[in-house]
C-alpha cells in the first residue's frame, strides 16, 4: 500500500512468538524464573506495533521505538504460545501512537502504551553512523 495517509487510529498489527529458554526471565537476566522475560514481551509489543504500520509507509520509511509503558500481569512458562496485538490509536504528525496487549494460550499477560516515530532510513543511519564515528 505504502501511503501514510492512510495511517488511521484503528488499524491493528500482532506479533507472536513461543516462549524457550532464551527469552526466560532468568536467561535474559531480568529474574530468576524461567517464565517469558518482561523485555521479550515488550519486544513482542514493538513488533506488534511495526507490523501495524509497516505496510503503509514507503519503502525508505520505518518506525522506531521511543517509548513504551507496559504491566506484565501473569506469567508465561516455556512451550506456551504469545501473541502480541498493537492498535494505532492516535497520528500526529510522524509519532505514532499505540495501545498494545500480549496474550498467552490461556489468558491475558500484558498491557500498555508505545509510542513510535516514522523516520527515513537512510538518514537515521547516517546520524547512527555518524555517531560511531566519535565525538564531532
Amino acid at each position: 500500500m505504502n501511503d501514510r495517509n492512510k495511517l488511521q487510529p484503528g488499524i491493528k498489527g500482532t506479533s507472536r512468538t513461543s516462549v524457550d529458554a532464551g527469552i526466560t526471565a532468568l536467561s535474559m537476566g531480568s529474574g530468576e524464573i524461567e517464565v517469558l522475560a518482561t523485555p521479550a514481551m515488550a519486544a513482542l509489543m514493538e513488533a506488534a506495533a511495526v507490523n501495524c504500520v509497516k505496510p503503509y509507509l514507503p519503502s525508505n520509511e520505518t518506525s522506531v521505538g521511543v517509548h513504551i509503558e507496559t504491566s506484565h500481569i501473569a506469567a508465561t512458562p516455556p512451550g506456551m504460545g504469545v501473541r502480541a496485538e498493537a492498535t494505532l490509536e492516535g497520528v500526529e504528525g510522524r509519532r505514532l501512537f499505540f495501545r498494545v496487549e500480549a496474550y498467552d494460550d490461556r489468558e491475558k499477560i500484558g498491557e500498555g502504551r508505545h509510542e513510535r516515530v516514522i523516520v527515513d532510513r537512510e538518514k537515521f543511519l547516517g546520524k547512527v553512523n555518524k555517531k560511531c564515528a566519535g565525538p564531532s
